[in-house]
């Protein structure tokens, strides 16, 4: 199957670049390029790409609103968005998460690094390492972020509960089974149920999820 991407990024030289590396893959297709967020929003609902690569600071509509449009936007249910940030822990990361992003790509990773985050992203999983959860961690214990819905923890069983809670601690499904002695299939299957019932988009919601129903320890 091709991933089909949508670049936005205000920077002439950041979109070629990209462009460069995408068109060398044979599994991969750039689809449409943008360079402030109205265009990429014009793009994204034209093309309605697998995966967009989302600059923060663009010009006419920054990229956090442009990420809210797309994620709020029912017909792009499929579109998983990739915060492009030049720090890991840029100030954006948090409100990014909040905000739908399936996970963030610092512009300066290696090539194999960024081929490997739009193939991920596509399949529905996360790019959230260690540091930018113990960024969520930091925001949550600091009150930086409250209100909104509450979490519906109810709806889940207490297995579920505690694979959520490891999510939010970062785990992979491979490091989630071996943590619980389940095997690795079993895993993905309380993760993939979790997200059905919380109606989440991916896995990134999820560690909101966790954090806000205090799941992690």
């Amino acid at each position: 199957m091709t991933v089909r991407v949508v670049v936005a990024d205000d920077q002439a030289l950041v979109r070629m670049g990209l462009r460069v590396l995408l068109e060398a893959e044979e599994d991969l297709e750039l689809v449409g390029e943008a360079g402030d967020g109205a265009e990429a929003l014009r793009v994204v609902r034209r093309e309605r790409p697998d995966v967009v690569l989302m600059d923060v600071r663009m010009p006419v509509v920054d990229g956090l609103e442009a990420l809210r449009r797309i994620s709020a936007d029912a017909e792009l249910a499929d579109t998983r968005v990739v915060v492009l940030t030049t720090f890991e822990l840029d100030e954006y990361v948090f409100e990014a998460l909040r905000a739908g992003a399936s996970g963030f790509l610092i512009k300066d990773s290696d090539p194999a690094q960024m081929l490997a985050a739009v193939r991920v992203a596509a399949r529905g999983e996360a790019l959230l390492s260690p540091s930018v959860t113990r960024r969520v961690v930091a925001a949550f214990t600091s009150s930086a972020w409250v209100g909104g819905e509450a979490p519906r923890v109810e709806v889940l069983t207490e297995r579920e509960r505690e694979v959520v809670g490891l999510v939010g601690e970062g785990l992979s499904n491979e490091e989630i089974a071996g943590r619980l002695v389940v095997s690795p299939a079993t895993a993905r299957t309380h993760v993939s149920r979790s997200m059905v019932k919380l109606g989440a988009r991916d896995r990134a919601q999820l560690v909101v999820f966790a954090f806000r129903a205090g799941l992690v320890r």
